[in-house]
């Protein structure tokens, strides 16, 4: 199938390993010129290597996504070398887990910053370019959460909901402009973070990985963790030509885990 973004310029939030990366080499094999970023310059390049071997494009700049004026250079340079910016996928690592009483107002601000305000930073710096084109895709990484809220992860719960919110009315907002808006909320997926945990869960329990894993999967319908790129497929999807009918959605990639009817 082909996705008509050959040639099309992607910015991927926070891409240099885990979903991001899938991402950002997803659409790198479909033809797509890549942006991606991350605050550690070593994983930087290493990721822009990979895709590079692909033979595609990809432009590799360091950002701290909670830094507005990061941001704001971030959008800047992408569009010096590239002129625009079709596809944005917004993204970033996840607040940390506790529940409503480990956390202060400090706390509450600094989750919204990462995963609220740099989502919505990023959409404010390529919108009149995308406005003026008349195309956009504008992509945001969720959690299943959205859908189900996971014990211990109060500040996902709240946070990525509000991002929803922003998504859901940003699609109506945007859709005379060709710009279409969607959320993806993975589960459990098999990133370097999630290996770590099944890791820390072994040595706790005197098991093996492998066991660890297959427990932390135990509730899902189809019984394993996710594969990174099963979700970077759908990304890829939804920021196509193919997609042009799809926006205001949040699909969960999450082998039948949300019991929710919607």
């Amino acid at each position: 199938m082909d996705l008509g973004i050959k040639g099309k310029s992607a910015l991927v939030a926070a891409s240099s390993k885990g979903l991001g990366k899938a991402i950002a080499l997803e659409l790198a094999r479909e033809g797509a010129r890549v942006i991606i970023t991350s605050r550690k310059p070593e994983n930087l390049s290493r990721a822009a290597e990979e895709i590079r071997a692909l033979g595609a494009e990809v432009q590799a700049f360091r950002a701290d996504l909670t830094v507005k004026e990061d941001i704001d250079n971030l959008i800047k340079k992408a569009l010096d070398v590239y002129g625009s910016i079709d596809i944005l996928v917004t993204n970033a690592g996840g607040p940390p887990p506790g529940t409503f009483e480990d956390f202060n107002d400090e706390d509450w601000l600094k989750a919204f910053n990462l995963t609220f305000l740099s989502a919505q930073r990023f959409i404010k710096g390529v919108l009149s370019h995308m406005k003026e084109k008349k195309w956009g895709r504008i992509i945001g990484l969720t959690s299943v959460s959205v859908k189900q809220p996971l014990d211990n992860l109060i500040l996902s719960n709240a946070i990525r909901s509000a991002v929803v919110g922003l998504f859901k009315t940003l699609s109506r907002e945007l859709a005379p402009y060709n710009i279409l808006v969607n959320c993806v909320a993975p589960g459990l997926t098999r990133t370097e973070r999630m290996v770590q945990l099944a890791r820390s869960r072994a040595a706790q329990k005197g098991i093996s990985e492998d066991e660890a894993l297959k427990e932390m999967a135990a509730d899902v319908p189809l019984g394993r963790l996710a594969e990174p790129e099963e979700l970077a497929a759908l990304v890829a999807f939804l920021a196509s030509e193919r997609a042009s009918y799809i926006t205001g959605t949040t699909i969960q990639v999450d082998g039948g885990l949300v019991r929710s009817l919607l």
